[in-house]
């Protein structure tokens, strides 16, 4: 990229809000300095302003646009003293490279100020547009040829030499104290350049050893370098070494990601069969190879270019042979006859124990011309490469491998990535000069619809009444949100309906692409008109005002609420860095059951893992015919938010999901800073725009279905596809859907969680009832203290948590958390319920069972409505007591506030708590076996439960 084009990273410095008055005077004179990649800028200072607005344009070059990303820009605001004194602190602002954007994508976005350390008094925000700019190369100068110099005389004497001695001995004492490296690296410059050589191209991964021994100064053989020399050669060593050093870490911490220590190593057989070479090479027949090892056989496809490159695996450990053969065959086929004539033209074998072994970060084996051996047919060869190698090899992610389904690319590995999703925000204002016709309704009713794709919202209903000017330009003022997926729809389409007729007054289409993104609230959106457009007759038909914008403060929904896996906003100049990697390894699967039959004799499974963490699905090879596969692949991901969740299915290829089984995998996570780590407790889980303006939760609903299905569109069109079945059972969307089994785990959740307090109720009942005197006697002591020295409770309480926590983390759970079919009352299910949570909806399923499983529900129904009713009667009570409803009741709670008032002005608040406390901590020979007389009155007030029907 750096030799093509110059990149070029423009910041906007546009405005600030509410800053931290600096100057005494309760205003600040803020400027702000611009850092990024050893540069450094200044924008000009904005005497007295809490707001200023500078809308200042700064230019930085990027010297490597590979590391951009990895690069910080960081913009400080200082408050100008104009005194000489140091400014004073108003800011910062630290953006990471990985959130800049191409020119053409920029927003404005306002970015909190933060401190510099926690007793930095700082507020306020920063608005900047920060995007890169690519630019191409200036041509290079045309060469010239060099002029004839003229001979020199005094006149014509370079200034160089012109200069006085006296200056050029200064000159001289200046460049004295330059390194004994520069030194070398001038005589290495000055020296005869080596003889050219080979050229051979490597790719990153396959970097040269770090030491470059050829840049070395060469000394005689027969003559002992000096001391002075020794220790030059030590100091071009050394630096060579460390430009070196510093590429080898940048590859190894790339490869680190891909480092199968998660996972048990797993050899294979690689052969790369990359083309063939015939003697008649003008035959335009169909070649393909053969691979054959014992009983194990694959070829390539036929082709007459006899041009494959392709990889094949074989399991090292399934092998039944100690040689391989490679064999080349011709397909004819002849006019008269129907099948297909193969001719062999020659075979090359190999024995596997002399098979040359391969791991990175090792060169790849560079593919040779073997001899075909042949009787018929002379003078063949094919080229290709044999070795053994395990599953970190860069082959493998592209090998044909023999157990997982030969040449069907559906059967490989691959790492599939979910569309950048936005929210398209239409707010329909009013309409004007609508061309209605003549003979309509004297009131005809109008509504607005939108459409995105395959969305489709509409407006309400207004009726456009043919006096009032006001109702003759209907007003909406609704918002139409919709979900986009990058690359966005070309246009949205918006249509003004007439009910009444039931046609169109007019349409019209904006161009997606032209629409004003926005990352927050606080960008002002322009509203803008368009001409609608009927038929081909009708040009004009009136026109339309509305708002849009792609909202990119937002996260878009995709996945249920109790597996989200990503919650960044979709604008990418809101990205935050990463606080850690995941590292997961998928080791296997243990006692699958057949799901399909295999030559119509006997069950088989074709298992395969499909793993999804925030935009980043991956997908494992498929093992053949196995009940207990083996895949050990390992994959990583960038972890933004640590209460995330990771979504794991094995699935059978063609038959969908596997619910049955069990998977093995190796997790781990790695924090590059505990502090980023714990920060990200205390912040929101959504980002800004989910609470200053939030979606209904039925609005989110369904725009989260809308999501699910633009996700699924786009992975099912990838190649090879992810099939539906898998991105919607990974995206848990039928979480809305009823299930028996679900209800159940969910009531004995909520009883779970009572029952804490149950317990809690039931010990100090027991306290009460002096079920173990020593304890309540304890208690009474306890009482005494906390009203006599009551600043002494909530230390008290924090500690007894403390203690009781520490305790418990050693009864912590150590692994991972995952399913739990316990929880999930997947044993206590029964098969018809079982059958009703996967049937589809509508159900597909005969009247009779649908009678007998409604019949069910109403009866769980009823229950529920009967608990409803309890706890509404509860509440409705306590609202009688202040509406004099029984005017009774509520006359005498009127006096019993009366007295307690005055109680209280004569008895003191610590008596009234000691005396409170020692009558319900009395013993059971002074307590009455009815209730108290305060339940008696409350169940007496009344409800509405009289007054339903």
């Amino acid at each position: 990229m750096a030799e093509t084009c110059t990149r070029k990273l423009i910041v906007e410095v546009c405005n600030a809000r509410n800053l931290m008055p600096k100057d005494g005077q309760g205003t600040a004179s803020a400027f702000a300095t611009v850092d990024f990649d050893g540069q450094r800028r200044r924008t000009k200072t904005k005497l007295r302003d809490l707001n200023p607005e500078w809308d200042e344009k700064l230019e930085f070059l990027v010297h490597d646009t590979d590391s951009m990303a990895a690069k910080t820009l960081e913009i400080s605001l200082y408050n100008d003293k104009k005194t000489g004194k140091r400014s004073t602190f108003l800011g910062k602002v630290r953006i990471a490279g990985s959130a800049f954007v191409k020119s053409g994508g920029e927003t404005l976005v306002y970015y909190s100020l933060e401190k510099r350390n926690v007793f930095s008094q700082i507020k306020g925000e920063l608005g900047l547009k920060v995007y890169y700019i690519d630019e191409d190369p200036p041509a290079p100068p045309a060469e010239q040829k060099p002029e004839e110099k003229a001979p020199e005389t005094e006149e014509n004497k370079p200034a160089e030499e012109a200069k006085p001695e006296e200056e050029k001995k200064e000159e001289e004492k200046k460049e004295e104290p330059k390194t004994e490296s520069n030194k070398e690296a001038k005589k290495e410059k000055e020296k005869p350049s080596p003889p050219p050589q080979e050229e051979n191209p490597k790719k990153p991964e396959e970097a040269a050893p770090p030491v470059k021994v050829e840049n070395l100064p060469l000394v005689e053989s027969e003559k002992k370098p000096s001391k002075e020399e020794k220790e030059k050669a030590e100091i071009v060593r050394r630096s060579e070494v460390t430009i070196s050093d510093f590429e080898l870490r940048s590859l190894t911490s790339d490869r680190g990601r891909s480092a199968y220590d998660l996972v048990d190593r797993m050899s294979f057989l690689y052969v790369r069969v990359v083309k063939a070479k015939t003697g008649n090479n003008e035959s335009k027949s169909l070649v393909y190879a053969k691979l054959m090892i014992g009983t194990y056989s694959i070829k390539t496809k036929s082709q007459s270019d006899k041009d494959w490159d392709k990889v094949f695996a074989f399991d090292k450990e399934g092998l039944n042979s100690t040689s391989l053969e490679v064999s080349v065959w011709t397909e004819e086929k002849k006019e008269n006859e129907e099948a297909t004539q193969e001719c062999s033209l020659g075979t090359v074998s190999f024995d596997l124990q002399e098979v040359p072994k391969r791991a990175p970060p090792d060169s790849p084996l560079a593919p040779q011309w073997y001899a075909l051996e042949s009787e018929n047919s002379a003078g063949n060869e094919v080229m290709l490469a044999v070795w053994i190698g395990t599953q970190a090899d860069e082959a493998f992610q592209e090998v044909w491998q023999s157990d997982s389904g030969g040449l069907l690319p559906e059967t490989r590995a691959k790492v599939y990535m979910s569309p950048n999703l936005w929210y398209l925000r239409l707010t329909v204002i009013q309409t004007q000069d609508l061309h209605l016709g003549s003979g309509k309704a004297r009131n005809p009713e109008l509504y607005v619809k939108a459409q995105l794709g395959a969305q489709l919202f509409k407006t309400g209903r207004t009726s456009v009444g043919s006096t009032s000017s006001s109702s003759a330009n209907p007003t909406w003022n609704e918002d139409l949100v919709f979900v986009a997926a990058k690359p966005f729809e070309p246009f949205l389409t918006v249509t003004v309906e007439d009910v009444t007729n039931g046609q169109s007054v007019g349409h019209v289409k904006i161009h997606v692409a032209s629409i004003e993104r926005r990352t927050d609230d606080r960008a002002e959106l322009k509203s803008r008109w368009f001409n609608l457009v009927g038929d081909d007759t009708k040009p004009y038909t009136g026109r339309i005002h509305v708002r849009v914008c792609l909202e990119g403060g937002y996260h878009v929904l995709d996945e249920a609420a109790h597996v989200t896996s990503d919650v960044r906003a979709a604008a990418k100049q809101l990205a935050k860095a990463p606080i850690g990697l995941l590292e997961v390894g998928i080791r296997g699967a243990t006692n699958l059951l057949p799901v399909k039959t295999k030559d119509g004799t006997c069950g088989t499974t074709d298992a395969y893992v499909v793993a999804k963490y925030g935009p980043k699905w991956v997908r494992t090879c498929t093992i053949l015919d196995r009940f207990n596969p083996r895949w050990n692949e390992q994959y990583t991901w960038d972890v933004y938010d640590p209460c995330t969740v990771l979504t794991i299915g094995v699935f059978d290829n063609g038959s969908g999901a596997k619910k049955m089984g069990e998977i093995e995998i190796a997790i781990r996570f790695s924090c590059s800073s505990w502090l980023n780590l714990i920060q990200a407790y205390t912040s929101p889980m959504l980002p800004r725009m989910h609470y200053v303006k939030p979606l209904g939760p039925a609005q989110q609903d369904i725009l989260r279905h809308m999501a699910m299905r633009l996700v699924t569109a786009r992975l099912t069109r990838s190649e090879p596809p992810l099939g539906q079945e898998e991105v919607q059972f990974m995206l848990d969307s039928d979480t809305h859907m009823w299930s028996m089994r679900k209800s159940k785990a969910n009531w004995f959740r909520v009883v779970g969680c009572l029952t804490r307090v149950a317990t809690l109720a039931c010990w100090i009942e027991g306290i009460r009832t002096w079920l173990h005197p020593p304890t309540t006697i304890l208690m009474h002591v306890l009482l005494i203290a906390i009203v006599l020295c009551p600043h002494l409770v909530l230390p008290t309480i924090f500690m007894y948590a403390f203690l009781i926590l520490a305790f418990r983390f050693r009864y912590r759970q150590k692994a991972p958390l995952n399913m739990d079919s316990r929880l999930s009352y997947v044993d206590m299910v029964g098969l018809d319920e079982l059958d009703e949570e996967f049937d589809g909806f509508p159900t597909t399923r005969s009247q009779d069972v649908v009678r007998i499983r409604y019949d069910r529900l109403r009866a769980l129904a009823g229950r529920a409505q009967t608990l409803l009713g309890d706890f509404a009667s509860n509440g409705e009570r306590l609202e009688a007591l202040w509406n004099w409803r029984d005017p009774r009741a509520t006359g005498i709670f009127v006096v019993f506030c009366l007295v307690a008032s005055l109680v209280f002005y004569v008895v003191p608040f610590k008596m009234f708590v000691l005396g409170s406390g020692f009558y319900y901590l009395r013993h059971p020979r002074f307590r009455d076996d009815m209730p108290s007389i305060l339940v008696n009155f409350f169940r007496r007030l009344p409800s509405f439960s009289d007054q339903i029907l």
